[in-house]
């Protein structure tokens, strides 16, 4: 007899945690946000680097960034797309790797020799620009940011 009860109360149970766990997934995935990079003028090789930082780590060029991605390049036009992002106050860094040694590589006087890029397309004056010329807002949901890829010749040919 003791044994019919608790095989009539595990099936309760059961249907009771599987209704708590689907009411508490949507409430987790509600805050999250999605971003969708879209990087035009991406040359047919080598990787796409990019970095999501947010105030804190923007200055420090050794620190983490809150998310960030290794991507194929794809000649014209990569995309990126980043998951489970908190929203908030954020900054894009990035570059296409095209000899695929996992570094940006520089010239003289530390100039980029490979394309490189942020957000709001920011241009460099001399070093990278600082946290309020990038920055823009996620918020939770889809999100999307497109940049354009930069290099030393777009560079002076803007000037």
């Amino acid at each position: 007899m003791g044994m019919i009860s608790v095989f009539k109360r595990k099936p309760l149970w059961t249907a009771a945690a599987l209704l708590t766990s689907l009411w508490t997934i949507p409430a987790l995935s509600q805050d999250a946000a999605t971003l969708t990079i879209h990087i035009d003028g991406v040359a047919p090789q080598g990787i796409v680097r990019l970095g999501l930082y947010d105030q804190a780590a923007y200055p420090d060029d050794k620190s983490e960034p809150v998310a960030s991605a290794d991507v194929q390049a794809v000649a014209g036009q990569t995309i990126v797309t980043l998951e489970n992002i908190t929203p908030g106050t954020y900054a894009i860094q990035l570059f296409q790797d095209l000899n695929s040694n996992g570094k940006m590589d520089t010239g003289f006087l530390g100039v980029p020799k490979e394309p490189y890029g942020f957000s709001r397309d920011a241009k460099p004056i001399l070093s990278k620009p600082d946290f309020n010329r990038v920055k823009f807002e996620v918020i939770a949901g889809e999100n999307s940011q497109t940049l354009h890829l930069q290099n030393t010749t777009t560079m002076v040919a803007s000037n």
